[in-house]
């Protein structure tokens, strides 16, 4: 027998895709890293309520931590609710906690989350990538040859 979805609406676990960044940045690594979440957030996350478009993770104080996430109030958790746009710590390695401050520490780079999802065991991960800033011609080149793609799809189908 299949195992059951955990999130509402995806049978993948995923809760948050951030779309933009691969528009605005030049995604060049990526890395899963957990997260510490409350109970009520979980709850939230598990309704598959979550944004992380306009968010970013940054080293502080030896750590790494995600900022201006947004995971709503879980409705059933009353007065022991969260706040929504609180700083989330993220646990990665010290190895890989280094590779992210050698990263950032070079010009221009910057860590995006990308998605925020439940894997295998129901545990709430964030794939965060180390990117470089897009100018204006590089989004208009993203641009046209995603729109050729599509063309060229629809080419093929018709044929």
């Amino acid at each position: 027998m299949a195992k059951k979805s955990q999130t509402k609406g995806r049978s993948d676990g995923l809760v948050a895709e951030n779309r933009r960044a691969r528009f605005d940045y030049a995604v060049e690594d990526t890395l899963e890293a957990g997260m510490m979440l409350t109970g009520s957030e979980v709850k939230s996350l598990r309704n598959g309520k979550a944004n992380i478009a306009e968010s970013y993770a940054s080293l502080e104080e030896g750590e790494l931590w995600l900022i201006n996430s947004d995971i709503p109030t879980y409705e059933g958790a009353n007065r022991f609710n969260h706040e929504p746009r609180r700083k989330r710590k993220l646990l990665v390695s010290k190895r890989e906690r280094g590779k992210l401050a050698q990263a950032v520490e070079r010009a221009g780079r910057t860590i995006v989350p990308l998605k925020l999802y439940f894997n295998e065991r129901g545990i709430a991960k964030l794939l965060i990538g180390v990117a470089t800033g897009k100018k204006a011609h590089d989004k208009r080149e993203t641009s046209a040859n995603r729109d050729w793609q599509r063309q060229k799809a629809r080419l093929m189908k018709e044929n």
